[in-house]
Protein backbone atom coordinates (compact mmCIF):
# COMPACT_ATOMS: atom_id res chain seq x y z
CA UNK A 1 0.00 0.00 0.00
CA UNK A 2 0.82 3.64 -0.56
CA UNK A 3 1.74 4.50 3.20
CA UNK A 4 4.15 6.99 3.57
CA UNK A 5 6.45 8.49 6.96
CA UNK A 6 5.42 11.54 7.79
CA UNK A 7 7.17 12.81 10.59
CA UNK A 8 6.16 9.85 13.66
CA UNK A 9 2.99 9.05 11.96
CA UNK A 10 2.09 6.94 9.10
CA UNK A 11 -0.24 8.44 6.52
CA UNK A 12 -2.65 5.26 5.27
CA UNK A 13 -4.62 4.77 2.54
CA UNK A 14 -7.96 4.47 3.22
CA UNK A 15 -11.38 4.69 1.90
CA UNK A 16 -14.64 6.41 2.84
CA UNK A 17 -18.45 5.92 1.59
CA UNK A 18 -20.93 8.43 1.65
CA UNK A 19 -24.49 6.94 0.51
CA UNK A 20 -27.17 9.22 -0.31
CA UNK A 21 -30.80 8.30 -0.39
CA UNK A 22 -33.97 9.73 -1.30
CA UNK A 23 -36.36 9.97 1.30
CA UNK A 24 -39.78 11.69 1.25
CA UNK A 25 -38.27 13.69 -1.78
CA UNK A 26 -35.71 15.16 0.18
CA UNK A 27 -31.83 13.50 0.23
CA UNK A 28 -30.71 11.68 3.32
CA UNK A 29 -27.16 10.27 3.75
CA UNK A 30 -26.15 7.80 6.16
CA UNK A 31 -24.07 8.53 8.97
CA UNK A 32 -22.90 6.96 12.47
CA UNK A 33 -21.55 8.23 15.39
CA UNK A 34 -17.40 7.11 16.43
CA UNK A 35 -17.32 5.61 19.78
CA UNK A 36 -15.81 7.61 22.95
CA UNK A 37 -12.68 6.23 23.78
CA UNK A 38 -11.79 5.98 19.44
CA UNK A 39 -8.00 6.89 18.96
CA UNK A 40 -9.29 8.77 15.85
CA UNK A 41 -11.99 11.59 16.10
CA UNK A 42 -13.68 10.48 19.21
CA UNK A 43 -17.72 11.08 19.12
CA UNK A 44 -17.56 12.14 16.25
CA UNK A 45 -21.06 11.66 13.78
CA UNK A 46 -18.93 10.30 10.40
CA UNK A 47 -19.48 8.22 6.89
CA UNK A 48 -18.43 4.78 6.84
CA UNK A 49 -14.85 3.90 5.96
CA UNK A 50 -11.57 3.05 7.25
CA UNK A 51 -7.85 2.11 6.02
CA UNK A 52 -6.95 -0.04 2.96
CA UNK A 53 -5.94 -3.79 4.28
CA UNK A 54 -3.07 -5.18 1.94
CA UNK A 55 -5.82 -8.40 1.41
CA UNK A 56 -7.92 -5.85 -0.67
CA UNK A 57 -6.08 -5.93 -3.99
CA UNK A 58 -7.06 -9.18 -4.31
CA UNK A 59 -10.64 -9.20 -3.50
CA UNK A 60 -12.45 -10.04 -7.17
CA UNK A 61 -15.00 -7.26 -8.28
CA UNK A 62 -17.81 -8.44 -10.61
CA UNK A 63 -17.56 -5.02 -11.98
CA UNK A 64 -15.32 -2.47 -11.55
CA UNK A 65 -15.06 0.75 -10.95
CA UNK A 66 -15.88 3.62 -13.39
CA UNK A 67 -13.41 4.05 -15.86
CA UNK A 68 -13.15 7.98 -15.07
CA UNK A 69 -13.20 7.44 -11.40
CA UNK A 70 -10.54 4.38 -11.71
CA UNK A 71 -8.56 7.30 -13.65
CA UNK A 72 -8.61 10.34 -11.26
CA UNK A 73 -7.55 7.48 -8.30
CA UNK A 74 -4.43 6.78 -10.09
CA UNK A 75 -3.48 10.73 -9.90
CA UNK A 76 -1.24 11.60 -7.78
CA UNK A 77 -0.31 8.60 -6.48
CA UNK A 78 2.80 6.47 -6.24
CA UNK A 79 0.88 3.31 -7.42
CA UNK A 80 -2.48 1.66 -8.81
CA UNK A 81 -4.47 1.79 -5.86
CA UNK A 82 -8.03 1.72 -7.67
CA UNK A 83 -8.67 -1.57 -7.27
CA UNK A 84 -7.91 -1.75 -3.14
CA UNK A 85 -9.23 1.13 -3.10
CA UNK A 86 -12.69 0.39 -4.60
CA UNK A 87 -12.51 -2.71 -2.24
CA UNK A 88 -11.90 -1.49 0.61
CA UNK A 89 -14.67 1.13 0.47
CA UNK A 90 -16.92 -1.61 0.02
CA UNK A 91 -15.73 -3.88 2.62
CA UNK A 92 -15.73 -0.92 5.13
CA UNK A 93 -19.30 -0.44 4.35
CA UNK A 94 -20.31 -3.52 4.99
CA UNK A 95 -18.53 -4.34 7.94
CA UNK A 96 -19.88 -0.98 9.46
CA UNK A 97 -23.10 -0.67 8.60
CA UNK A 98 -23.99 -4.25 7.02
CA UNK A 99 -25.13 -2.66 3.89
CA UNK A 100 -23.42 -4.80 0.51
CA UNK A 101 -22.88 -3.60 -2.67
CA UNK A 102 -23.09 -6.90 -4.19
CA UNK A 103 -24.30 -8.84 -7.14
CA UNK A 104 -25.22 -12.88 -7.30
CA UNK A 105 -22.44 -14.48 -8.06
CA UNK A 106 -19.52 -17.26 -7.00
CA UNK A 107 -16.41 -16.21 -5.93
CA UNK A 108 -13.87 -17.20 -8.43
CA UNK A 109 -11.53 -18.44 -4.98
CA UNK A 110 -11.24 -18.82 -1.67
CA UNK A 111 -13.73 -15.87 0.42
CA UNK A 112 -11.31 -13.93 2.24
CA UNK A 113 -12.34 -14.17 6.18
CA UNK A 114 -13.06 -9.97 6.34
CA UNK A 115 -15.90 -11.17 3.55
CA UNK A 116 -17.48 -14.01 4.98
CA UNK A 117 -20.71 -12.71 5.84
CA UNK A 118 -20.85 -11.25 2.44
CA UNK A 119 -20.52 -14.06 0.12
CA UNK A 120 -22.67 -15.91 3.00
CA UNK A 121 -25.45 -13.56 1.11
CA UNK A 122 -24.70 -14.73 -2.01
CA UNK A 123 -23.28 -11.74 -3.13
CA UNK A 124 -19.79 -10.89 -5.04
CA UNK A 125 -18.98 -7.43 -4.70
CA UNK A 126 -19.37 -4.40 -7.39
CA UNK A 127 -17.75 -1.32 -7.19
CA UNK A 128 -19.52 0.18 -10.83
CA UNK A 129 -21.87 2.23 -8.79
CA UNK A 130 -18.92 3.66 -6.86
CA UNK A 131 -18.32 7.85 -7.80
CA UNK A 132 -14.82 9.17 -6.86
CA UNK A 133 -15.86 12.72 -5.65
CA UNK A 134 -13.23 14.12 -2.91
CA UNK A 135 -9.36 13.43 -1.43
CA UNK A 136 -8.16 14.56 1.80
CA UNK A 137 -5.25 13.85 3.37
CA UNK A 138 -5.39 14.25 7.48
CA UNK A 139 -2.99 17.14 8.52
CA UNK A 140 -0.02 16.80 10.78
CA UNK A 141 -0.27 16.44 14.65
CA UNK A 142 -3.33 14.04 14.28
CA UNK A 143 -2.32 10.94 16.43
CA UNK A 144 -3.56 8.99 13.14
CA UNK A 145 -3.26 9.96 9.77
CA UNK A 146 -5.28 8.62 6.33
CA UNK A 147 -5.02 9.29 2.13
CA UNK A 148 -8.44 9.08 2.36
CA UNK A 149 -10.55 8.82 -0.81
CA UNK A 150 -14.34 9.37 -0.78
CA UNK A 151 -16.57 7.35 -2.92
CA UNK A 152 -20.65 8.32 -3.46
CA UNK A 153 -23.28 5.53 -3.68
CA UNK A 154 -26.63 5.90 -4.57
CA UNK A 155 -28.37 3.43 -2.08
CA UNK A 156 -30.33 2.08 -4.82
CA UNK A 157 -27.24 0.00 -6.11
CA UNK A 158 -27.39 -1.48 -2.06
CA UNK A 159 -28.27 -4.95 -2.18
CA UNK A 160 -30.91 -5.49 0.30
CA UNK A 161 -32.49 -3.55 2.39
CA UNK A 162 -31.15 -0.39 3.07
CA UNK A 163 -32.47 -0.20 6.85
CA UNK A 164 -30.95 -3.73 7.79
CA UNK A 165 -27.89 -2.95 10.03
CA UNK A 166 -28.32 -6.31 11.62
CA UNK A 167 -24.68 -7.30 10.34
CA UNK A 168 -23.21 -3.97 11.46
CA UNK A 169 -20.24 -4.69 13.67
CA UNK A 170 -19.73 -2.12 16.92
CA UNK A 171 -17.42 0.36 15.54
CA UNK A 172 -19.68 3.13 14.34
CA UNK A 173 -23.12 3.53 16.61
CA UNK A 174 -26.27 5.10 15.98
CA UNK A 175 -26.57 4.59 12.40
CA UNK A 176 -29.20 6.26 10.70
CA UNK A 177 -30.12 8.22 7.27
CA UNK A 178 -30.11 11.82 7.97
CA UNK A 179 -31.40 14.38 5.95
CA UNK A 180 -28.40 16.55 4.20
CA UNK A 181 -30.22 19.50 4.84
CA UNK A 182 -29.95 18.59 8.76
CA UNK A 183 -26.59 17.15 8.75
CA UNK A 184 -24.37 19.88 9.45
CA UNK A 185 -26.03 20.52 13.03
CA UNK A 186 -24.14 17.20 14.23
CA UNK A 187 -21.03 17.04 15.27
CA UNK A 188 -18.80 16.42 12.40
CA UNK A 189 -15.32 16.57 11.44
CA UNK A 190 -14.38 19.39 10.26
CA UNK A 191 -13.70 17.63 6.69
CA UNK A 192 -16.58 16.10 6.65
CA UNK A 193 -18.49 19.48 6.18
CA UNK A 194 -16.23 20.44 3.26
CA UNK A 195 -16.79 16.98 2.04
CA UNK A 196 -20.99 17.71 2.10
CA UNK A 197 -20.72 20.62 0.32
CA UNK A 198 -19.58 18.64 -2.65
CA UNK A 199 -22.08 16.04 -1.89
CA UNK A 200 -25.48 18.96 -1.99
CA UNK A 201 -23.84 20.01 -5.54
CA UNK A 202 -23.94 16.00 -6.52
CA UNK A 203 -26.34 14.45 -5.08
CA UNK A 204 -28.95 14.26 -8.37
CA UNK A 205 -26.44 13.30 -10.63
CA UNK A 206 -25.47 9.78 -11.39
CA UNK A 207 -22.42 10.41 -13.34
CA UNK A 208 -18.60 10.36 -11.87
CA UNK A 209 -17.44 13.45 -11.98
CA UNK A 210 -14.24 14.21 -14.78
CA UNK A 211 -12.56 16.74 -11.84
CA UNK A 212 -11.96 15.60 -7.86
CA UNK A 213 -11.10 18.12 -5.56
CA UNK A 214 -7.96 17.03 -3.46
CA UNK A 215 -7.45 18.63 -0.01
CA UNK A 216 -3.74 17.72 0.80
CA UNK A 217 -2.00 18.25 3.94
CA UNK A 218 1.81 17.81 4.05
CA UNK A 219 4.66 18.67 6.54
CA UNK A 220 5.24 21.73 4.67
CA UNK A 221 1.83 23.35 3.46
CA UNK A 222 -2.11 22.71 3.21
CA UNK A 223 -3.25 23.08 -0.35
CA UNK A 224 -6.65 22.65 -2.36
CA UNK A 225 -5.96 21.03 -5.78
CA UNK A 226 -8.00 19.34 -8.20
CA UNK A 227 -7.49 15.90 -10.15
CA UNK A 228 -8.63 16.56 -13.41
CA UNK A 229 -6.48 14.78 -15.70
CA UNK A 230 -4.04 18.27 -16.52
CA UNK A 231 -2.27 18.77 -12.69
CA UNK A 232 -3.41 21.39 -10.37
CA UNK A 233 -6.42 23.53 -11.43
Amino acid sequence: MNDTQTGAVPVRDAATVIVLRERAGAPHVLMGQRGATAAFMPNKVVFPGGAVDASDAGVPLARPLPPICAERLREDCAGDLAHALAAAAIRELWEETGLALGAPGTWPSAVPPDWAGFAARGLVPVADALQFVFRAITPPGRPRRFDARFFLVHAEAIAGDPDDFSDACEELSHLQWVPLAEVRSLDLPFITEVVLAEVAARAHDRTPPASVPFFRNDDEESLFLRLNGAGAA
